[in-house]
């Protein structure tokens, strides 16, 4: 059974089973639903745009530092350099039950100086499109072990992220021989990934 983290919350993944190794990140969310009944009001709701949510993950070096653009995996580049990260593509909408966005990680294939990998969520084209966490709900990120598709945790975003149009979710981090996860949940108003990348920089 699944292990349900609070905010801020760290727990180590690897300390009771040394050998884990492929590991699924999935991250979801949903779109708010519409009360406003029928009619002009109902009409206007349902012809704004979908809200698309982007997942990506920066690799950190010792230094919590992202050492260049590569290091960014997201649906623009689904893969990293050394092969450790797979990003398996953009979903628009965030309609239907379960994960909506999923990253593979080869834990035994991070490179050594790579230290931390930064999960984080923000919606595209915000400005231009006036959305932002608010208008999303049950969000959430969880960790599946892939040799035996058993769920190892789960973070379920519940803070109010009204006016926030950017969401670090939660870190994975090396602590000696161990490999570490820490539910974030940390709301932003970076507008785009480029600006979450250039806190790392």
């Amino acid at each position: 059974m699944a292990i349900n983290l609070t905010k801020g919350q760290r727990i180590s993944l690897t300390k009771e089973d040394a050998s884990l190794s492929r590991i699924m990140v999935g991250l979801g969310w949903d779109p708010v639903q519409s009360n406003s009944g029928g009619g002009l009001l109902k009409s206007l709701f349902n012809s704004q745009p979908d809200i698309d949510c982007d997942a990506s993950v920066f690799m950190l070096n010792a230094n919590d530092k992202l050492e260049n653009n590569k290091h960014v995996v997201y649906f623009g580049n689904l893969k990293s350099a050394d092969g450790s990260i797979s990003h398996m593509g953009d979903n628009l909408t965030g309609d239907g039950d379960g994960d909506d966005e999923q990253i593979m990680v080869n834990l035994s294939m991070v490179p050594q100086n790579m230290q931390k990998l930064v999960f984080v969520v923000n919606i595209y084209d915000c400005i231009k499109r006036r959305q932002h966490f608010g208008l999303i709900q049950n969000a959430f990120i969880r960790i599946v072990n892939l040799d035996n598709n058993k769920e190892l945790i789960r973070f379920n975003l519940t803070d109010q992220y009204s006016n926030m149009t950017a969401l670090t979710v939660g870190e994975l981090y090396r602590h000696g021989s161990e490999w570490k996860f820490m539910a974030v949940g940390q709301g932003s108003k970076d507008t785009s990934l480029g600006d979450m990348a250039r806190r790392y920089k």
